[in-house]
């Protein structure tokens, strides 16, 4: 069976008897009959060759392909409410929200930023880390809402973007507190020779640090280079090294006593961005979290 053969008027009234559980209600909500009802499955049965309801007189009860079918419908129709009331601008009901993150960005900014959304009980997150190249064609092609990225998406004309600075942070060097607590670090000059913990070369950090220590003509000795900020945050906390990261990937951490700050430079700052789709296709819980100043 292709899928251009699969009946989806079937499927939705299959999809409803599911729902509500019994033959008569389920033709009342489609002001049908229940002949009419019931051969309609039957004809869905048949295309599809399997029994989606075992009949017990006037009871339905789903049979495991019968279960795994309206697995897909609830996804199906589901989507399918939801499409409209994002046209028709219906605020009514859960509303999924679909985030794409580059995988180099903080997990604590990303929770952070998220916080009114995670509090609302109308929506459902779902949340994906690629590259920031793969994230954006997937915004392009509406399957995510909102990519958040550590750098600007250039300008398409052909399929226009909405890019918005939604934070931005200096850059702090991290070390063990038991070793470093209350020395002071001059970034960069002081580094020359110290075993470090660096984002990696893909990190828009990182070129910026390249730069300032070229500039000063210091080496620091890279004992690990990490794209990953969760696995930078754990190396930061476990390995001894000084770390070189925004403060918001090792917060705990820093509240906790574990690492303490050694040094800072504002000539090295980490932007957030959010990138968008135009406005009309934006779902209106997205407005919240892009609102200036939250």
């Amino acid at each position: 069976m292709n899928l251009e053969q699969l009946n989806f008027r079937h499927l939705f009234y299959f999809w409803q008897v599911a729902r509500l559980g019994h033959l008569t209600r389920a033709a009342e909500a489609l002001h049908t009959s229940q002949s009419a009802l019931s051969a309609q499955i039957r004809q869905l049965e048949e295309r599809l060759g399997e029994r989606l309801f075992d009949r017990q007189g006037r009871r339905l009860t789903l049979t495991s392909s019968g279960q795994l079918v309206q697995a897909y419908a609830d996804n199906i129709f589901g989507l399918g409410q939801e499409m409209l009331g994002r046209l028709q601008g219906d605020g009514e009901g859960v509303q999924r929200l679909r985030i794409g993150s580059v995988a180099t960005l903080s997990r604590n900014f990303q929770e952070n930023w998220l916080r009114p959304a995670l509090a609302n009980p109308k929506v459902m997150l779902s949340l994906e880390s690629g590259t920031l190249d793969g994230l954006v064609q997937r915004l392009k092609g509406h399957h995510l809402d909102v990519v958040l990225a550590n750098e600007a998406v250039p300008a398409d004309p052909d399929h226009p973007l909405h890019c918005r600075l939604v934070g931005s942070q200096s850059v702090s060097l991290v070390g063990p507190a038991a070793a470093w607590a209350g020395r002071t670090l001059r970034l960069p000059e002081d580094l020359d020779g110290l075993d470090m913990v660096l984002p990696g070369p893909r990190h828009a950090l990182r070129a910026q640090f390249d730069a300032l220590c070229d500039t000063a003509t210091v080496r620091p000795r890279v004992r690990a280079e990490v794209d990953d900020m969760a696995m930078l945050r754990l190396l930061a906390r476990d390995s001894g090294w000084l770390a070189l990261l925004p403060e918001v990937v090792v917060q705990d951490e820093l509240r906790g006593g574990v690492l303490c700050v050694v040094g800072q430079s504002d000539r090295l700052r980490e932007n957030f961005y959010a990138v968008t789709p135009p406005h009309r296709l934006r779902p209106e819980l997205l407005d919240a979290l892009l609102a200036p100043g939250r």
